[in-house]
């Protein structure tokens, strides 16, 4: 019985070794089959590291202002009698407005014109009559006071009326009206918003260590979401003589044209300040750098070894300066004339290999329209 169970044991061990080996066999078999395994070649597009000259750009953001901009409002309490303007045109300095009611004024411009009319010729007697000693000096002085005092009291009669009859202080273009026909107006209610639009100024910021870069008469670049590409260009016209000592920035203004008048005061808008020098760059699409934590790189497109013909890829890490447009500027890492894989980095590793195919590339541009952006 004995005997049988040891047969029995041995011949299980005998099935479980032959199993175990043939399954070594078939797993080093597949080690060595995965050892002289090639991956196809991966497909890419690629781009030429280039040499650039670069604007030098010192960037903000901007507020727009008119150059004139102010809310029309009334001097003197009165009724509106007439309403003499459209809201949203164009006005020429010195256009009426709005006139208020100046009917008791006018009347007491005719009893005061009349007064001065009565003092000047009570003057003009006794000042013939002066030198042959008919009337004292006081009674000439008298009249030639009462005669200012006519003159005065007639001007300031007219001078009510010209401010109840409210016009244009400066050129522009009217808002939206804000009094109704009949109505009391009081001192200082607002009647319409008026702004001098064209041209209009750019307000913004700069930091304190910039301030030895700028000076007035540079060409400044704005751009926003209602100007079409590339923007429009002006000039610095002042400089803020002082610096926000809570922020250490200095204020600029740039006035720039607005015949269009697209930009209104309010807008904000990216400032860009040229200056006068241009930088050497090596740019590259900003689609070929493959940002990681650790660093970014890229990967450059060399001819494959002996035992690997054909392209391979090898991974460049670099340093990432400026970025314009559909480009960014490589300050190290690559060299002018090499060729870095531009779309689909993220799926390539160091050593792959690769075939170039072009035809798929897309057009990179330094000053791309917004619908290709």
């Amino acid at each position: 019985m004995k005997k049988r169970i040891l047969i029995a044991v041995l011949g299980l061990v005998v099935v479980i070794g032959l199993l175990g080996g043939s399954k070594v066999l078939q797993i080093r078999r597949m080690m060595a089959q995965g050892a002289q395994f090639t991956p196809p070649p991966e497909t890419v597009t690629v781009a030429e590291v280039a040499a650039d000259q670069w604007e030098t750009l010192l960037t903000a953001v901007g507020s727009l202002e008119a150059v004139q901009g102010i809310t029309v409002t009334a001097e003197l309490s009165g009724k509106v009698v007439q309403v003499a303007f459209e809201p949203g045109t164009k006005v020429n300095a010195g256009d009426l407005l709005v006139q208020q009611d100046t009917s008791t004024e006018e009347a007491q411009l005719r009893s005061a014109d009349a007064s001065a009319a009565l003092a000047k010729v009570n003057f003009e007697r006794i000042q013939k009559l002066l030198p042959d000693r008919v009337v004292s000096q006081s009674d000439y002085d008298r009249a030639d006071a009462e005669l200012k005092q006519a003159l005065a009291q007639r001007d300031n009669i007219r001078a009510m009326i010209e401010k109840k009859t409210i016009r244009a202080p400066f050129a522009g273009r009217l808002g939206i009206r804000r009094v109704n026909l009949g109505q009391i107006l009081n001192n200082g209610d607002p009647i319409v918003s008026l702004q001098a639009l064209d041209p209009i100024f750019v307000n913004f910021s700069l930091p304190q260590q910039q301030l030895a870069e700028i000076r007035e008469g540079l060409s400044v670049r704005i751009t926003n979401d209602v100007l079409a590409a590339p923007g429009i260009e002006g000039k610095i016209t002042a400089i803020n003589p002082e610096v926000d000592s809570a922020t250490r920035n200095v204020r600029l203004q740039a006035t720039v044209s607005n015949s269009t008048e697209r930009l209104r005061p309010g807008m904000f808008v990216n400032v860009a300040v040229v200056l006068p020098g241009k930088e050497v760059v090596l740019a590259v699409p900003a689609t070929s750098i493959l940002y990681a934590p650790y660093s970014n790189s890229v990967f450059v497109v060399e001819e494959g070894k002996q035992d690997q013909p054909g392209k391979t890829v090898r991974q460049q890490f670099v340093e990432l300066g400026e970025r314009r447009g559909d480009f960014v500027a490589v300050r190290s890492g690559v060299h002018e004339g090499e060729m870095v894989v531009s779309t689909g980095v993220f799926k390539l590793r160091n050593g792959q290999s690769v075939v170039v195919d072009n035809r798929l590339s897309p057009a990179f541009k330094l000053a791309p329209e917004p619908q290709e952006s």
